[in-house]
């Protein structure tokens, strides 16, 4: 017996958790996403995720059929259900069935499953000796096109760039949006330290408004550095003291290199290593237990 997957309202074994080929997340990457963890049996900021899964539903026009309450219940009763403690978990909620055609009225019912499992985005030694990254061609999305706020199945603007950043022999890829301003990588937000200075891009440049994101603003004006969301280019990373990444899956990982460009001494700073372990001490007591 493999995982158990919620699948549109009852657990299926993975073997058989099936969606149609005439599934619009399939055929047009037609639906939105999200990416939570658990830590020692808590789903860290669990609403503050299903809030901005319905915000991604609501600006394609997706009517997710369950309240976020019970979206919530679902989640729990996934991580619960594979007697998990420590996960990643991921909720996807497509447009659902519908022809060969683009109209989403086609599709009467939103397809919904969960996945409770675990995920290793970075070997262990590079969350010590840091990233390598390189400024890739592919540009972040257009607001005006696909706002990056979405976290919708149509990835392929991030896969793209993550084919670029490995063809380059880096482990990840940054983005410049339209005007060259720096976005975000493949698929963590990205941060500097700058003297006592703790800057980041804002969301209008393309950069997601993530989770980790949002937590490590906090910590930082915790921890008393001055926390900005500021316009930033590459010259701004290249002569940066720390520089580091966040998200979901990636938690808090240290950028030692931007193309070919040594980042501060070339190794994990101490506010980046500070401002990890405040994150681990925030997702023991920050969560929703399942």
């Amino acid at each position: 017996m493999g995982l158990w997957i919620y699948l549109d309202g009852k657990f299926v074994d993975e073997k058989h958790a099936k969606i149609s080929v005439f599934d619009h997340g399939l055929l047009y990457g037609d639906g939105v996403f999200e990416g939570l963890r658990s830590y020692d049996g808590k789903i860290f900021r669990l609403y503050q995720h299903i809030q901005r899964l319905y915000k991604s539903a609501k600006a394609i026009l997706l009517e997710i059929p369950v309240s976020m309450e019970e979206m919530a219940e679902i989640i729990k009763k996934t991580v619960k259900k594979n007697k998990l403690r420590d996960s990643y978990i991921r909720v996807v909620v497509t447009r659902g069935v519908g022809d060969l055609g683009l109209d989403p009225r086609k599709c009467p019912e939103p397809t919904i499953f969960v996945i409770a499992s675990r995920i290793n985005l970075y070997p262990e030694e590079y969350y010590e000796k840091g990233l390598s990254v390189v400024t890739i061609p592919t540009r972040r999305n257009l607001t005006e096109s696909l706002n990056p706020a979405i976290k919708s199945l149509n990835y392929l603007n991030n896969i793209l760039a993550k084919i670029e950043a490995t063809n380059a022999g880096a482990m990840e890829g940054l983005f410049l949006n339209n005007d060259g301003y720096i976005a975000e990588c493949t698929g963590e937000n990205i941060f500097i330290v700058v003297e006592n200075k703790l800057l980041t891009p804002p969301i209008f440049a393309g950069a997601l408004d993530g989770i980790t994101r949002d937590a490590v603003i906090q910590i930082g004006k915790e921890i008393g550095l001055d926390v900005e969301e500021k316009l930033l280019t590459r010259y701004d990373l290249y002569n940066s003291d720390e520089c580091f990444l966040t998200g979901t899956a990636a938690e808090i990982i240290p950028v030692t290199l931007i193309d070919g460009r040594k980042i501060g001494s070339g190794k994990l700073g101490s506010l980046t290593r500070k401002i990890r372990e405040e994150f681990h001490r925030l997702v023991q007591k920050d969560g929703t237990p399942i």
